[in-house]
């Protein structure tokens, strides 16, 4: 890993950055590893249960170049939008607002540009455990990163065959696949119920046990290194000819502004949109179910038929999956968790009895599946860091190495070029 030590910067060694979650905190551990002084602004204790980061489903993919809009998407739109318990849900009310994302992100599904994002999400990802790893270590929570690959499992035996688009898509970017029958999947994980007729394993990817502890240790890691975090809402921005002079929190608080870093989750568009930046973004909103039991199973496992996954934590089991789109104010709609939990019981081979809870967190979400990652076009002293949707604890690592390069004002450690928010513009 490269170390830019005290190297001159356009914008000076004083970054703030306003969003404590995951990618907040690994950014915060790569800018003050190069020697800058930082602040972390966010109204929750990093790892807690108000951040999206807690309620992740666990998954450290590098291979995972998927779009959530693929070829075909179309067709399947109207099917789980009449399923009370399918993976897709939008209130009626909320319609209206959502429809322009919802173009963007079914115009995002034409197999070139499907082809695009998805070399963009390789090159973010393939770094992920390079990156994490000196974190982890320096903070003391190796153990958070298991390497046991990712399982996709199917109740028919052909079901690959309906993923061959996919599948092409991965091998093509260098992701070790291989398909499984009914034999293999039961040699693999003997927890699973004998329903499942065939499976894709990715046996190169890895899962965290445990996100939320993973932010939290990465935050108080950060907190011995200097770094400074502060509890508050960022609610305005002053500027001036250079860009943003200053932040404004709740309190009526204002805190003097160097260099910016925006990685507030799915409140970063309404900010962004005062700095001159409209980015077309949606709250995502994921449920998960979490069972305090052991199934015995050992490797996160997707239903690709029924679109949930399956991951072991080190408090249970989570059932996570599903998007919601309700906005930021909605109460949770807490059936949607119940709904992951009946289709999960029949996945076992021992039955899910055990302590249950719920949780609702807000994805951040652009239409098509990648990040926002670029400096703001009216203020350069800005740098975006939002809009990983369901990818961010992938992406956290490699995010925080490249927004410390960008800081330092560095070549960045892939291209950008696919990240800008420009992409937006019609």
């Amino acid at each position: 890993m490269s170390s830019y030590g005290n190297e001159p910067s356009a914008h000076g060694r004083k970054v703030t950055i306003v969003g404590g979650g995951i990618i907040g905190v690994c950014s915060a551990n790569y800018l003050v590893r190069n020697g800058f002084s930082v602040e972390v602004i966010d109204p929750a204790l990093p790892g807690s249960q108000d951040q999206c980061s807690f309620g992740n489903a666990g998954g450290i993919c590098p291979g995972s170049c998927i779009p959530n809009s693929m070829p075909g998407v179309l067709k399947n739109v109207p099917k789980w939008l009449m399923d009370p318990e399918g993976p897709l849900y939008v209130r009626l009310a909320y319609l209206p607002h959502a429809l322009p994302w919802l173009i963007r992100f079914l115009a995002a599904s034409r197999k070139p540009r499907v082809e695009e994002i998805s070399a963009a999400m390789r090159s973010l990802h393939r770094m992920t455990f390079e990156c994490y790893e000196p974190l982890m270590k320096e903070a003391g929570c190796e153990e958070l990163l298991q390497k046991r690959g990712q399982l996709f499992v199917y109740e028919s035996e052909n079901g690959p065959a309906g993923s061959a688009y996919s599948l092409d898509l991965r091998r093509r970017h260098g992701v070790k696949v291989e398909i499984l029958d009914a034999d293999e999947i039961r040699q693999l994980e003997p927890a699973l119920a004998p329903i499942f007729k065939s499976a894709v394993y990715l046996p190169e990817q890895g899962q965290c046990p445990n996100p939320g502890r993973l932010v939290a240790k990465l935050a108080e890691n950060a907190a011995r290194l200097g770094v400074r975090f502060t509890r508050g809402r960022v609610t305005g921005f002053d500027k001036g000819a250079s860009g943003v002079t200053g932040v404004w929190l709740d309190g009526g608080e204002r805190r003097e502004v160097d260099q910016l870093v925006l990685s507030t989750g799915a409140w970063s568009a309404d900010l962004a949109r005062t700095l001159g930046d409209r980015i077309p973004f949606e709250t995502e909103r994921g449920y998960h179910v979490m069972v305090k039991t052991d199934t015995g199973l050992r490797v996160q496992t997707i239903s690709a038929d029924r679109k949930f996954v399956a991951s072991p934590m080190e408090a249970g089991l989570r059932i996570a999956g599903n998007v919601e789109f309700s906005g930021l104010t909605m109460p949770p709609n807490m059936h949607r968790a119940d709904a992951l939990l009946k289709q999960a019981r029949p996945m076992f081979n021992r039955p899910l009895e055990g302590e249950v809870s719920r949780w609702m967190g807000h994805r951040p979400g652009t239409p098509d599946s990648i990040p926002v990652i670029d400096r703001a076009k009216k203020a350069s002293n800005v740098i975006y860091a939002f809009g990983h949707g369901h990818q961010g604890l992938i992406a956290g690592s490699v995010t925080g190495k490249i927004v410390a390069e960008l800081a330092a004002n560095r070549p960045t450690s892939i291209d950008l070029t696919p990240f800008r928010a420009s992409r937006f513009q019609l």
